[in-house]
């Protein structure tokens, strides 16, 4: 069964785990973010990271070095360092005019990159001449918001989507901090936002997720279609489009298997097998009837609901899935990319949501 935890009545936005899983950080569809601390089995607000202005749009967790980034609509990013018992923030200078749309750290931790809707990606480093946070700007030829992003394990490759309908591979390379990065099968010229793959087309594309190996790209998109391009094999693309609500997220969870998340309430598991082939397993929430309830009514509550709806029938307003609203975000929460052992959902209905692979 998986593990169901509620934040209240509000939207969870985004949701980021720290290294023990002992704390989660959560936007809760406003300007704040809140960190609970497990508690037992439950989960206790312990602090609110409240320096944004306008709504939180992303944030991340740093598992090693123990850093939280957030990006937020005020067109804002904030690297946060537990100072005793205090978060602080220090601004980063993005130099972007419309909102930060996604952050998420490098796999080393020494730099970040910062979507938006400003039609660039900020990649962003630690300055120690300055002592503060500096970007470069990956800008063409990204012509909309971009509006997800996920690394490479080599820590230079960056996958971008956006709402140009594409989904792209860009070098990140930093010759400031990144020593001379190696070749891949994505190809050998890494300079600074080199363009290294671009595909895509009939729908904006809202998530991107590389493989553990970094030879598979996965984007998932508004038409509902999976895509999965393999390096290794002339980066040829693998698609299929599906019967179901549009797709928000996804996420490896072992080379070959892929979950996929969205307006549905329910994850999706599809498998590649590294050909040109994309299939679609099963749904992932096996919780059948689990969200519609019995009831015996009184006359009155018969008539209200006769007056208000034109019928005395409620059995349509709870989904039979555990998420009672679109899932917004998915995360690796035990195991990794190549072999999860839990994920972790968040969406729309306030819940956060734990399942065993």
């Amino acid at each position: 069964m998986p593990e169901k935890h509620t934040f209240g009545v509000h939207p969870i936005t985004c949701h980021s785990f720290n290294a023990d899983r002992s704390q989660v950080a959560i936007a809760p569809n406003n300007n704040e973010v809140h960190i609970y601390k497990k508690v037992g089995g439950k989960w206790e607000k312990d602090q609110v990271l409240s320096e944004h202005s306008q709504r939180v749009t992303s944030v991340d967790w740093a598992p090693e070095s123990n850093r939280i980034v957030t990006c937020g609509t005020d067109r804002n990013a904030y690297v946060w360092v537990l100072q005793g018992n205090e978060w602080k923030p220090t601004l980063v200078i993005l130099r972007i005019n419309r909102a930060a749309t996604c952050v998420r750290w490098s796999p080393k931790e020494d730099k970040f990159a910062v979507a938006s809707g400003a039609r660039l990606i900020s990649v962003c480093y630690f300055n120690q001449e300055n002592d503060w946070w500096e970007s470069k700007h990956i800008k063409k030829p990204i012509r909309s918001t971009v509006t997800s992003l996920d690394w490479h394990a080599n820590n230079v490759l960056l996958a971008a989507g956006s709402t140009d309908f594409k989904a792209r591979v860009f070098s990140a390379y930093i010759k400031e901090i990144d020593p001379k990065p190696e070749a891949t099968a994505w190809g050998k010229k890494m300079t600074f936002g080199n363009m290294m793959y671009e595909g895509g087309n009939g729908g904006w594309v809202h998530g991107v997720s590389f493989s553990e190996s970094g030879n598979k790209l996965a984007w998932v998109s508004h038409n509902s279609a999976v895509h999965v391009v393999n390096a290794e094999q002339d980066k040829t693309v693998a698609e299929i489009k599906t019967e179901y609500l549009p797709f928000l997220a996804c996420s490896w969870i072992s080379e070959t298997n892929l979950v996929v998340v969205g307006h549905d309430c329910n994850p999706l598991l599809f498998t590649n097998d590294g050909q040109e082939n994309i299939a679609f397993v099963k749904k992932l929430d096996g919780a059948s009837g689990a969200g519609k309830q019995s009831e015996t009514k009184s006359a009155m509550n018969m008539f209200k609901d006769m007056d208000k709806r034109g019928t005395t029938d409620t059995s349509g307003t709870k989904q039979d899935t555990v998420h009672q609203n679109a899932i917004t975000e998915i995360s690796i929460y035990a195991g990794t990319k190549g072999k999860a052992i839990k994920y972790c959902t968040s969406g729309v209905d306030g819940n956060l949501v734990i399942w065993t692979v």
